[in-house]
Parts: structure tokens; C-alpha cells; sequence
């Protein structure tokens, strides 16, 4: 998974994370929790706020 797979990277932590209220978790812990996913694969630096909020996002779909 790259920073772009957003929803396939949202489905992850909701798999790993279900009692997790995706509004809740602070931008920092979210960038470690993807990098710790078993199948992402990409630079930990290429990231940003609005990949991180673009994730978070499809997140909160994704948990409802």
C-alpha cells in the first residue's frame, strides 16, 4: 500500500482498530499506525496533513 490508497488503507485500521473513534486519533499516531500496517510500502516522509485527513476521512466512512 502506498500514502495514495486511501480507502484500501482506511479498510486496515478499521480491521485493526474497531473500537477506535477515527475523529479522535491525533494526526501523529494515525502517520505511525499506517507505517506500522503489515502491507504499507512507502515512504514514511511522503505523507502530509492532507493525506492524513484524506485518510482519517475515508476512515470515518468506513466505520459507519
Amino acid at each position: 500500500m502506498k500514502w495514495t490508497d486511501t480507502i484500501r488503507i482506511a479498510e486496515e485500521l478499521n480491521d485493526k482498530f474497531p473500537d477506535i473513534d477515527p475523529l479522535t486519533v491525533r494526526f501523529t499516531d494515525l502517520h505511525r499506525w499506517v507505517c506500522e500496517l503489515e502491507d504499507f510500502d512507502d515512504d514514511p516522509e511522503r505523507s502530509g496533513e492532507k493525506i492524513l485527513e484524506a485518510i482519517q476521512m475515508a476512515w470515518i466512512e468506513e466505520a459507519q
